[in-house]
């Protein structure tokens, strides 16, 4: 391993094509002249739109142009360096850790939101300053200062955020934590605030159809979560956030290099809220009494003499919610008609273990392996409506990537297995399952990083349920002039509904469920299975000299077969199998720029246009803004010698008109419109840096204290046919300030 680089250099040059171009690896300084590869440093020309990310041994490869000669390497937790480089060469650079810095190099901001440009896939990733823009208290509160998701209430009692994307909802994504499949399953409705944002070291977001090698689940795209590394982390971090509304929240982090190839990492996070908040006066609460503690537990391994790196997590979360009407109390009133009311408890246990493998002598060569284990258990009850489910989940996944002939042909094959064991009681009928699979996947990339690059991959999957089935996947990239990218892709998902874990607000009803169960294997029902389909083009300029980029995308997803949720009746809610035809079409124009020097603008237009063949006919998919408009205006002020600074940034979101469900036979009273009106929404926050180690943060949401009227449908007969809390198309809360603290060390 010593001579790890002297080989890689001489295997290098022979297994590459073209010459014009910059290769190399990107390692960690130390003492000791080991040669530690950082996987994740991006790697950019100053003054372009080129760049890449080195892979899982610190690898790169970035095309060489005599018009940019200062290439800049940066990594979280390490100091940037800028190279000068005047002609094709290898490229062997190690990076300092921050707090070990004693000389003066150049710098260069990185963009808090990184767009790929020579990537086959269309990802965008987002990286830990556009988290503290936004108070970003979980996974699900972090993507409000970016348009390419989509952030809503999913009912008004619990007050949870759900994503979306290219019209689709969460369960249409596949959510990841470091590729590990993490947000499915039980964990649907409320998994994304199961991880505070404090936690998060970047988010990648992919649209489309994902890799092969991540499973066949993904529909709409993938979101995956990095943590911070105990590597690379700060020892001690700690942070406060308080709201007006009674949330109270502290992230505590301690990390801890034992040995020169042993860390680990304690991270603490707790949240209460005890304030009860009715501001529109409708007799129930605007925000759950909630009160959630969770523990994480790290271990990073690195060998860079035997080529061995692991993690391993352990992590345990108990949280409580209450929800319902203000004068609910649990002890004297559950399972009566004094008070509506419900309660939600959940206790989660999961670990994983990460192991991965780079053959010293050949470098571009490794192998990895990903379990992990997780147990979820949820009881709940939504007034005389019970809801408890157990989850237990298994999952392996062993892949081995390697090249073929030379870099620019490279494959990843492997093997997977999953095992769901489903317990799963809804009021008085149990509903329980086991579903098991192992699959097998083969994905070719070809990349000559200045023209071309595509990503072909299939594997094949045998279910329980599911039965025996393919999974294409196709990604294109094609460059026709400079900074200009465009890409193609289409692929398959299949996936098996949890149709009661998916829909859980429409439990907080008087809804009669009505489940059409045919022949299907899960619930009487069908899997689900979608083609996903995407253009894509992304232009970077520059203009008054300073930079920015334009991107166009189009998506359309086809069902083969979903389970149409249907609540056009608003005396009940009916599950079936599709009988005709659903799709979902997606159109995005996004266009950033640095407006003036440390300001940026981000703007975004999103037209949806996603109907589905219910029994009652071909209808736009309810509470689903056709039209929506997203900016961010974010301006800093450059770093004084003690690090001091000032941040200001502020959000809008516009949404159309959305097509509410069918109340027309509700009396008048209990009776909605057959569309919302349009609404916006408008964020602020305001940062102070003192230093490295200290700053301090205020900010508003809903600034315009836009609220929904009567989204709480009979809130004064909440026993009878009519009550209904599912139909949120707008915020329930009021203005809100909040305040907080980050302590670093």
């Amino acid at each position: 391993m010593k001579n790890i680089i002297i080989i890689y250099s001489l295997l290098f040059p022979l297994l590459c094509f073209s010459q014009e171009k910059i290769e190399g690896m990107v390692m960690e300084a130390n003492s000791e002249n080991k040669h530690l590869g950082l996987a994740g440093a991006n790697v950019y020309w100053m003054g372009s739109q080129m760049g890449t990310i080195t892979d899982e041994e610190g690898l790169f490869s970035i095309p060489f142009t005599k018009e940019y000669n200062k290439l800049i390497i940066s990594f979280v937790g390490f100091e940037s360096d800028t190279l000068t480089i005047n002609e094709p060469k290898m490229v062997h650079h190690s990076l300092k850790p921050s707090n070990q810095l004693d000389e003066v190099v150049i710098q260069k901001k990185r963009d808090a939101v990184q767009k790929a440009y020579y990537s086959a896939q269309n990802v965008v990733t987002v990286n830990s300053a556009e988290l503290l823009k936004a108070a970003c208290c979980n996974l699900s509160e972090s993507f409000e200062t970016n348009p390419a998701i989509d952030v809503n209430f999913s009912d008004a009692l619990t007050g949870t955020k759900q994503i979306q994307m290219l019209g689709l909802t969460s369960p249409y994504l596949l959510i990841t934590q470091e590729n590990i499949p993490m947000v499915r399953g039980a964990s649907q409705a409320f998994g994304l605030t199961f991880t505070p944002g404090t936690w998060v070291e970047s988010i990648q977001i992919t649209k489309g159809a994902g890799s092969v090698v991540n499973g066949y689940e993904s529909i709409s795209g993938q979101i995956n979560t990095e943590l911070v590394k105990p590597l690379t982390d700060k020892s001690i971090f700690v942070n406060g956030y308080a709201n007006q509304n009674g949330r109270l929240e502290l992230n505590t982090h301690f990390n801890k290099q034992l040995t020169d190839k042993l860390s680990t990492g304690l991270y603490i996070h707790a949240n209460r809220r005890d304030q009860k908040e009715d501001n529109n006066k409708d007799g129930f609460l605007d925000a759950p009494l909630a009160n959630q503690i969770n523990i994480l537990n790290r271990w990073q391994y690195q060998n860079p003499e035997t080529g061995w790196v692991s993690f391993i997590n352990v992590r345990f979360l108990n949280d409580e919610k209450q929800v319902g009407q203000t004068a609910f109390d649990p002890i004297t009133d559950k399972f009566t008609t004094n008070a509506w009311g419900s309660e939600i408890d959940t206790r989660r246990f999961d670990s994983s273990l990460k192991l991965g493998y780079v053959f010293p002598e050949l470098p571009f060569q490794s192998m990895g392996f990903q379990a992990s284990y997780s147990n979820h258990k949820q009881d709940s009850y939504f007034g005389f409506n019970r809801y408890d489910i157990t989850h237990e989940s298994i999952y392996s996944n062993l892949i081995f990537n390697s090249i073929l002939g030379d870099t620019q042909n490279k494959f990843k094959t492997g093997l997977t297995f999953a095992y769901d064991g489903y317990d799963e009681l809804v009021n008085s009928q149990s509903f329980d399952r086991d579903d098991n699979s192992v699959g097998v996947f083969f994905e070719y990339s070809y990349d000559d990083l200045e023209k071309l690059s595509l990503t072909a991959g299939l594997r094949i999957d045998t279910h329980n349920r599911l039965g025996t089935f393919v999974t294409p996947r196709f990604h294109l990239r094609y460059t026709p002039w400079e900074k200009a990218s465009l890409r193609g892709s289409f692929g398959r998902g299949k996936r098996a509904a949890n149709i009661f874990a998916e829909n859980q607000q429409l439990f907080g009803s008087s809804r009669q469920i009505r489940l059409s169960a045919e022949s299907g294997t899960i619930y009487g029902l069908d899997p689900e299975d979608a083609w996903n389909y995407g253009l894509s083009f992304l232009q970077g300029f520059d203009l008054y000299g300073r930079p920015g980029n334009i991107t166009l995308d189009f998506y359309r997803t086809d069902f083969k077969n979903q389970i149409v949720v249907d609540w056009e009746n608003p005396q009940e809610v009916s599950f079936y199998n599709l009988d005709g035809k659903s799709e979902a079409n997606s159109f995005q124009l996004e266009v950033n720029y640095e407006i003036l020097k440390n300001v940026d603008l981000r703007t975004a237009y999103k037209y949806y246009d996603v109907k589905t063949d219910y029994q009652s006919g071909l209808l736009q998919k309810p509470l689903q803004a056709k039209h929506r408009f997203f900016a961010n205006l974010g301006y800093e002020t450059a770093p004084n010698e003690k690090g001091s600074q000032w941040r200001f940034d502020y959000t809008l979101h516009t949404l159309g008109r959305q097509r509410l469900p069918n109340t027309s036979t509700n009396p008048v009273q209990y009776q909605l419109g057959d569309y919302s009106g349009s609404y916006s929404l408008m964020n602020a926050q305001v940062t102070k840096v003192f230093n490295t180690h200290f700053e301090i943060y205020i900010g508003g949401e809903n600034l315009t204290n836009f609220t929904q009227d009567n989204p709480v449908l009979s809130a004064d007969d909440p026993f009878g046919p009519y009550f209904d809390t599912s139909i949120v198309y707008a915020p329930i809360m009021g203005r809100m300030f909040y305040g907080g603290f980050r302590f670093k060390l």
